[in-house]
């Protein structure tokens, strides 16, 4: 992969792609779990797209089927936006989240785009309620001035059903 350093064409290495990844993937958790979702959306691209399909239908394309979320970024703002004010019913207060994202894999690079995968597992605390969400996430990333950015940020749960009492109320 080639970045721009003082108008040279540098080269990375692999595994140095591989740790700036994981980095950005760990802050990204880091935002998610401490609740600064408007830092958090300032990681995606203006074009950026967030699905979420749904448990029965893991593989499904936005579009295509109904997803539990599928967010352009004008609606990932609105989503933000709501979740950070007391209109979200289901979020105020807001729940405490912990993440474990492990696993990172690049699977392409090219150009200024990184297509990635992450496995996840976060912990979700509300009312009493512990619920693990357990899944992967699909990353294209696309480097904007230097900068790695969330094209298109996909999370995949392993759980066959959603509880009763969990939800998908908050950012997974």
């Amino acid at each position: 992969m080639a970045a721009k350093s003082n108008g040279r064409v540098t080269r990375r290495k692999p595994a140095d792609l591989e740790r700036e990844v994981e980095r950005f993937f760990t802050t990204e958790a880091a935002l998610l779990d401490e609740w600064r979702l408007n830092d958090w959306l300032k990681l995606f691209t203006e074009d950026a797209r967030y699905w979420v399909p749904t448990t029965d239908l893991p593989d499904g394309e936005p579009g295509q089927v109904l997803g539990l979320i599928d967010d352009d970024f004008t609606r990932l703002q609105a989503r933000v936006e709501r979740l950070l004010s007391r209109h979200a019913h289901r979020e105020f207060p807001w729940s405490r989240t912990r993440r474990f994202v492990t696993n990172v894999r690049i699977n392409e690079s090219h150009g200024d785009e990184v297509k990635a995968t992450a496995s996840f597992l976060v912990y979700r605390i509300r009312n009493r309620h512990v619920d693990p969400y357990i899944g992967r996430y699909e990353y294209v990333l696309r480097r904007v001035d230097g900068e790695l950015k969330i094209h298109r940020r996909t999370a995949i749960l392993d759980l066959e059903a959603l509880d009763p009492h969990a939800t998908v109320s908050f950012i997974l």
